[in-house]
């Protein structure tokens, strides 16, 4: 009765679940795994984010002091540049014995490899404003750090903001190397895909986190959008 009953129940599964078939696409895993799926989504979205928030409010400060002080610029592009050339598999492991097997230590890693392009992007953002538009802004009465977030920053904006498109979807693509740490939120779905050969649970895992990097991408094109409305109708030669 019992060989019977589980018979039935193994025809009754879907077969995506069948190791004879493993379906890449399957949408009962889908409906069946539906709160994993949501939890390991929104795992990755805090971590994504957090980390770059982290990264933005390190490699802010880092710009304007390599920026006043040129002869630091070489030093601090190189040392952000050197963090990313440590492999995931070993920077996260460095980390532990501080962070133990946290969400700290992933997102700690994640933002220190987002300064490389955060960096130099907002480096490059503020080299971007016209010389002639500070002295303007000078001989108007602005100091230098009224001139710094009233004109210079709104300028360097759509520099600042391709880069950190950029810094964004490398996070999103990053964040699944957490799972050495047991937090890699859709990272954790496609390494047990990997592991146990489930294709319908690594395909649905990696088309949501392309689809969570389009979003975000979008997002921030959009925040570009409302923020920058001169740019707007802007036609390149």
């Amino acid at each position: 009765m019992t060989l019977l009953a589980t018979v039935a129940t193994a025809a009754d599964a879907p077969s995506c679940y069948s190791r004879l078939t493993n379906e890449w696409f399957c949408a009962q895993y889908l409906h069946d795994r539906q709160d994993q799926l949501v939890d390991a989504t929104v795992e990755h979205i805090q971590i994504t984010l957090i980390a770059i928030v982290v990264s933005v409010l390190i490699a802010f400060p880092l710009a304007l002091l390599a920026r006043r002080l040129p002869r630091l610029e070489a030093g601090i592009l190189g040392l952000s540049t050197a963090v990313y050339t440590i492999p995931s598999l070993a920077l996260l492991p460095l980390l532990v014995p501080f962070t133990d097997l946290s969400r700290t230590t992933v997102v700690i890693g994640l933002a220190l490899y987002a300064l490389t392009i955060l960096v130099r992007s907002v480096l490059e953002g503020l080299r971007s404003v016209p010389e002639e538009v500070r002295e303007s802004a000078t001989g108007l009465g602005y100091g230098t750090t009224r001139r710094l977030f009233r004109i210079e920053l709104p300028l360097a904006l759509p520099v600042m903001m391709a880069g950190l498109r950029v810094a964004t979807v490398s996070t999103v693509a990053l964040t699944t190397i957490g799972t050495i740490v047991s937090y890699g939120g859709l990272g954790n779905l496609i390494s047990d895909g990997v592991q146990t050969n489930f294709r319908a649970e690594l395909m649905a895992a990696s088309i949501i986190c392309v689809l969570l990097a389009v979003v975000l991408d979008l997002l921030i094109v959009g925040a570009q959008w409302v923020l920058t409305p001169w740019t707007r109708g802007v036609s390149t030669p």
